[in-house]
């Protein structure tokens, strides 16, 4: 279970990188999205996105909860809860 946890952190932290380059580059908020979601490679109903751009900044938030259902392990304890964020300098022209 712990393998598949961190796994799961990894792609959490690639989601939100891939994420906020899209938007550094003028993807809209569904763009973003569409490119965490595939870049996550995760069940699509357990990622949530935020994309936030303030002055020469955009940020990407991606939050995940992974199941934990390994059997016996995975019914001791609750599902993980990950976050990721990610910021990057908005790109002109």
């Amino acid at each position: 279970q712990i393998g598949l946890v961190v796994r799961a952190r990894v792609m959490v932290t690639h989601a939100a990188r891939e994420g906020v380059r899209v938007a550094a580059v003028g993807g809209s908020d569904q763009e973003v999205r569409r490119a965490v979601q595939v870049a996550a490679d995760l069940a699509i109903h357990r990622i949530e996105v935020s994309v936030r751009r303030r002055g020469d900044t955009a940020t990407v938030e991606v939050r995940y909860r992974d199941p934990t259902d390994v059997p016996i392990v995975g019914g001791l304890i609750d599902d993980a809860e990950l976050e990721a964020t990610a910021h990057m300098r908005i790109e002109d022209g």
